[in-house]
């Protein structure tokens, strides 16, 4: 075709404008409408056209578009159809779709610039925190938890009766004969330590006295030559460990205790339990401990036995794994054992040394994680975990000693944010996720008890961050049931880092055990901090103003019950 057919419009070019591919050349251009992709419309096709003809002309011209682009056109409108009704669902709060949480929020664009995020704070998210603030006042006041008592937990259920009773003439009640109410409880406590049946049976309901730390006398059965650590399920995931067992097993014998031609084995409990919270500074407090020579002999930091190992999960998005027995449990306690057995067998003075030995651990999930309920009885409807971790270690050690670390909430959900998020973090980031937990969180609390929330494992997976473990208030509380104020003992991580010398002191008051030497005493307060924040996330700066203000708000009420309960305002945290 030649430039002058371009120009003036052969057939051939009038036969192209009427194509789907083709704009109108200049010279026609304002003279007729254009076509768009969809215009079917042919100036060869009679005007007169019977309409019973429309169909076919669409049929027909329709081929003439090229398949990919029909196929990319398709998909468009899929996906524009699935964008609607996605945003419909939220919108009517049923919802996301392919979304599994019950838990659903209105959309919200999340400003990148602090000016913007202060603006946007004021004119939103205040008023939501002043209405939510109300709601969790409304709630504070709850009656406290039922509580089983030892008789319930250790007597009610034929799979955990003690084998050494209280009394000689003890007699332990038929299920039959529990009373009515307590005969679900009794149930439910059976299901809940089916995984670990030996729990009850193996621990005696009495220690040996003169010894501090709670340690008893096991009969040894098997045989002299056998491996007692071959099966433990901690030396597969711990290579200290397990370099520790290899060293253990090799003078097993010999701390064997000979009587009535019986053998035994002396097993420990932990004299104290640092239960908390995550990123309050856990780590640091136990290794310092270590440092003293009446705890030094301590193996595990942090077994999660209680909470997680014992039910069959290492992390609980993993599913049931393997359950670790009791008796794996008190290995980790096996380096103190062989020295408090030294102390009982001698003579010496250093040998009653060894009696004052204690031993600790320091699972920083034991004050809040109690999610193995809902995934071993997911069926059940209750929205309260009935038993609670705390239950069972009250039921074998009513005078254990307990340890909480707590930080200003606002801070530790920063922290734990940093350390357990491993991309694309950011101080943007973080403000979009806390905006995103706090509605989850009243739209659970519109619904549910205070407890029920705090406790929910849907609400806990469902939050991109974890705020429900800086309402230390409510675990607190459900820790006050079971044991007495003075064997609890609350510090502050702020006090911790500020006049380290004092505050560790008192911790070793609250142990009871002896004072350090000066080279003792110089070797604790030299010893670096540990699990310090990580030079790139220190570089991330600190959180929005606006994120502050918001999660200051949110904690407040939770913080002024806090500081009453223990009786200090420094538990406030408002000159932070």
């Amino acid at each position: 075709m030649s430039l002058s057919d371009y120009k003036h419009g052969s057939h051939s070019q009038r036969q192209l404008n009427s194509s789907l591919y083709s704009l109108p050349i200049v010279e026609n251009f304002g003279k007729r409408s254009i076509r768009t992709v969809l215009d079917f419309k042919n100036t060869t096709v009679p005007d007169n056209l019977d309409i019973r003809y429309a169909p076919l002309l669409f049929f027909t011209n329709l081929r003439r578009i090229p398949r990919l682009k029909a196929v990319c056109f398709l998909l468009s409108l899929t996906l524009t159809f699935f964008i609607m009704v996605s945003y419909i669902l939220v919108w009517d709060k049923r919802g996301l779709l392919l979304t599994p949480s019950p838990f659903q929020l209105r959309p919200m664009v999340i400003p990148t610039n602090t000016a913007a995020i202060t603006e946007a704070s004021s004119k939103k998210n205040l008023i939501d925190m002043e209405e939510l603030v109300k709601i969790i006042r409304s709630k504070q006041d709850y009656l406290p938890r039922k509580v089983p008592d030892e008789k319930e937990v250790s007597e009610t259920d034929p799979h955990l009766i003690l084998t050494e009773p209280k009394g000689a003439n003890a007699v332990v009640p038929h299920v039959s004969s529990v009373l009515p109410h307590l005969q679900e409880k009794v149930h439910l406590l059976g299901r809940l330590t089916h995984s670990e049946p030996q729990l009850f049976s193996v621990i005696p309901h009495h220690f040996l006295s003169g010894i501090k730390s709670p340690c008893w006398y096991e009969k040894f059965l098997s045989e002299l030559g056998s491996d007692p650590y071959q099966r433990n399920l901690f030396t597969a995931r711990s290579k200290s460990f397990k370099t520790l067992c290899d060293r253990l097993r090799t003078s097993f014998v010999q701390h064997l205790h000979h009587r009535d031609s019986k053998l035994f084995r002396l097993r420990c409990l932990p004299y104290f339990y640092i239960i908390g919270q995550p990123k309050c500074g856990t780590t640091d407090l136990f290794h310092r401990l270590l440092l003293h020579p009446e705890i030094k002999y301590n193996t595990m930091k942090e077994p999660h036995w209680w909470t997680r190992k014992r039910f069959g999960y290492i992390r609980f998005k993993d599913g049931f794994q393997e359950s670790f027995p009791v008796e794996d449990y008190l290995d980790l306690f096996d380096l103190a054992a062989y020295n408090i057995h030294e102390g009982v067998s001698g003579n010496s003075s250093a040998d009653h040394r060894a009696l004052r030995l204690i031993t600790g651990e320091a699972s920083a999930s034991t004050m809040w994680d109690n999610q193995a309920w809902s995934y071993l009885h997911g069926e059940r409807e209750e929205t309260e975990p009935p038993f609670l971790a705390q239950d069972f270690i009250h039921a074998v050690q009513p005078d254990a000693k307990i340890i909480i670390m707590l930080r200003d909430p606002v801070e530790r959900l920063y922290s734990d944010y940093l350390y357990f998020k491993m991309a694309n973090k950011s101080a943007e980031d973080f403000h979009q996720k806390v905006i995103e937990s706090v509605q989850l969180f009243q739209s659970c609390l519109s619904e549910r008890t205070l407890r029920s929330c705090v406790y929910s494992t849907g609400l806990s997976n469902a939050m991109p961050v974890r705020l429900n473990l800086g309402l230390y208030i409510v675990f607190l509380l459900d820790w006050l049931t079971v044991f007495h104020r003075e064997q609890i003992f609350v510090l502050r991580l702020e006090d911790y880092a500020t006049n380290l010398k004092t505050t560790v002191k008192k911790v070793f008051d609250f142990l009871s055990v002896g004072p350090l030497s000066e080279q003792e005493e110089a070797a604790l307060t030299r010893r670096p901090m540990s699990n310090t924040r990580r030079a790139a996330d220190r570089n991330l700066g600190p959180m929005h103003a606006a994120t502050k203000d918001l999660l200051r708000k949110f904690h407040q009420p939770f913080n002024h019950k806090l500081a009453s309960v223990l009786d200090n305002k420094a538990f406030l945290w408002d000159s932070i």
